[in-house]
């Protein structure tokens, strides 16, 4: 039971009671059924009501006797007022707000405090009272400073400021010992205080489009510090201690005014790196050896004149971006790296590769890559040496790259089913990469178990396969799995076993379900689903995919989007256009992943 205070003066009994609604000085209406309902759940949403103060009644929820309490005399269990759970979740988002009163320290069991897209210029002193707060969200107001209570909450998780209009921050942040998720992006901030080195759970912090010119060194030694975001600020360099942030993943620092990147010897996890729309010129062999790790390297919008050689060490890189670079030629080794998907060229003087070739994508632009590096090879030798075997079919198979690349590579040759030949020409070579793209097979190759002992990549897009077989199922190595435009309405249940797939595409297919064998898949970072026909998806199952970043599912059939799949925070990219739902709609979609996280999570019933 809450702690009760003196009850308010109450008129005699009205048969209406039960539909009264309370007007709070904000004149907005808050229903006296939605206050009931608050006392059983400990939750209560008054988002998007107009309101322009909060009504002392939601101040004193668990202090005064509720209405009910004057007017029901016949009490069965569902109706005992007195049993009521004090508020722990208040959502007042979207209203007119300009302030709070101090009032607030009468709900001080609140975990939960969401007062997005409001007016607020400050906060009360009363807030470091709450000690229980977990998530305190004030993002879209106009806050132009932070109490120094603030710093009380020493249960604090996530703290999300940004748009607001703040230009300091408390020099107590530090003692936010608690704090997993900080967003200051949007606001006005020439530096963060020195006590930020203290914040040693903190493992997301954006600072994005503020003003700083430099970025504290105190921020290198926050240890668990995973994903750091200084876009668009003033940034001429990067402290080199940066450089022993060993848990740093995602690294954003593009529009800013660097010159020279930083090296990265200790951020052995560092999986995204974008530095975009500076002014860098050069890209060094030092810059890239220790980056083992890198997913994504964004390149474009710099002063880059060459690539060098070691960009080959990339080993897990899948995208590359140089737009709008210097670079006149590329090494042909780029054509090497296994697991590249795009590769960005627009905007640079490349002399060797034409337009045409460009234009034709990233696969096209890598096979030529790696013809050159053939030719290259063929040059070095005085007499020249056969590097391909010739089948009865008149199609060869690339021995050169079995070799190097460790490439089984049968891909555009019109054929439905693979000749033995091939697989006998593997011999003793370790495959971890197939390619039997763009052909007519109906069948995946029985003999593709006996590649199972390393081969981690298989491409059979292109091609007429309406299922997928056991022999898959057992290559329990394979991390990336390309199987996009076949015929597949289903996938086996089978595929439970493949421990290790991170990457699935299966776009243009005939799925009218999402697979239930993908919820399963737990190390799975990547799900490409677009242009099927799926209905519908299950958000309770998805969460539960903790690697789960990227999520593709445009141009399906999806006619309802779950609120709780706002739950889902590991999504970076959430793909959902071109379905024929009508919420979100398409101005919230396009304000990108979060936002629609975001509004989702707002629409939960509470």
């Amino acid at each position: 039971m809450s702690r009760h205070g003196r009850a308010v003066a109450a008129p005699g009994r009205d048969l209406r009671a039960g539909f009264r609604h309370d007007r709070g000085d904000g004149g907005a209406v808050v229903p006296q059924g939605l206050l009931k309902a608050a006392r059983k759940s400990g939750q209560l949403n008054l988002s998007g009501r107009e309101l322009s103060e909060v009504p002392q009644m939601v101040w004193r929820i668990n202090l005064d006797l509720p209405e009910e309490a004057n007017q029901n005399h016949s009490f069965n269990a569902s109706e005992r007022w007195w049993e009521q759970t004090d508020l722990t979740k208040l959502i007042i988002s979207n209203n007119k707000l300009q302030s709070l009163s101090d009032d607030l320290r009468l709900l001080p069991a609140l975990t939960i405090l969401d007062m997005h897209d409001n007016l607020l210029t400050s906060l009360p002193c009363a807030i470091g009272e709450l000690e229980n707060l977990q998530k305190l969200n004030v993002s879209h107001n106009k806050l132009n400073i932070l109490p120094e209570e603030l710093t009380k909450l020493r249960n604090l998780k996530g703290l999300f400021l940004q748009y607001n209009e703040l230009t300091c921050i408390p020099e107590g942040f530090g003692q936010l010992h608690r704090l997993e998720d900080l967003d200051l992006s949007n606001n006005r901030l020439t530096a963060v205080p020195a006590s930020f080195s203290s914040l040693s759970n903190l493992m997301r912090l954006n600072l994005a489009s503020n003003q700083m010119k430099n970025l504290p060194a105190e921020i290198t030694r926050i240890k668990k510090l995973k994903h750091l975001d200084c876009t668009s600020n003033y940034l001429e360099t990067i402290p080199s201690e940066l450089a022993c942030m060993e848990s740093l993943e995602l690294l954003y620092l593009r529009r800013n005014k660097l010159r020279f990147l930083p090296e990265f010897p200790s951020c052995i996890l560092l999986k995204e790196l974008h530095v975009g729309e500076n002014q860098i010129e050069m890209l060094g062999a030092e810059h890239l050896q220790h980056l083992q790790s890198i997913h994504v390297l964004d390149l474009r919008d710099n002063k880059l004149k060459s690539i060098p050689d070691e960009i080959t060490l990339l080993q897990a890189l899948e995208r590359l971006d140089l737009t709008n670079n210097d670079i006149s030629s590329l090494p042909h080794t780029l054509g090497n790296l296994p697991r590249l998907q795009f590769l960005a060229l627009e905007g640079n003087p490349l002399r060797t590769i034409r337009r045409e070739l460009l234009n034709k994508g990233t696969q096209e632009v890598l096979k030529y890559l790696r013809s050159k590096i053939k030719a290259d090879t063929a040059n070095q030798n005085d007499t020249p040496t056969e590097t391909a075997m010739t089948l009865p079919s008149q199609s060869r198979v690339n021995t050169h790259a079995m070799m190097t690349l460790k490439l089984l590579d049968y891909s555009e040759k019109q054929t439905a089913l693979i000749p033995e030949e091939v697989f006998d020409a593997v011999g003793s070579n370790a495959i971890t990469s197939i390619n039997f793209s763009k052909n007519h097979l109906n069948e995946i190759p029985k003999r593709i178990v006996e590649l199972k002992a390393a081969v981690c990549e298989i491409n059979l897009s292109f091609n007429k396969l309406s299922c997928v077989s056991a022999e898959l199922c057992v290559l329990q190595k394979l991390a990336h799995l390309d199987i996009r435009n076949n015929l597949l309405a289903s996938l086996p249940e089978e595929m439970e076993a493949l421990t290790k797939l991170q990457t699935i595409n299966l776009s243009f297919n005939r799925f009218k379900t999402f697979p239930s064998v993908l919820y399963r898949l737990r190390t799975l970072e990547t799900i490409l689903l677009s242009n099927n026909q799926v209905g519908s998806v299950d958000p309770v199952q998805l969460k539960q995919m903790d690697r789960l970043a990227t999520l593709d599912l445009q141009n399906n059939d999806l006619l309802h989007i779950p609120p709780e799949l706002g739950n889902c925070v590991s999504l970076r990219t959430l793909l959902l256009e071109g379905n024929p739902f009508r919420i979100p709609r398409a101005a919230i979609l396009a304000k990108g992943t979060d936002a629609v996280l975001e509004y989702l999570r707002d629409r939960i019933p509470t």
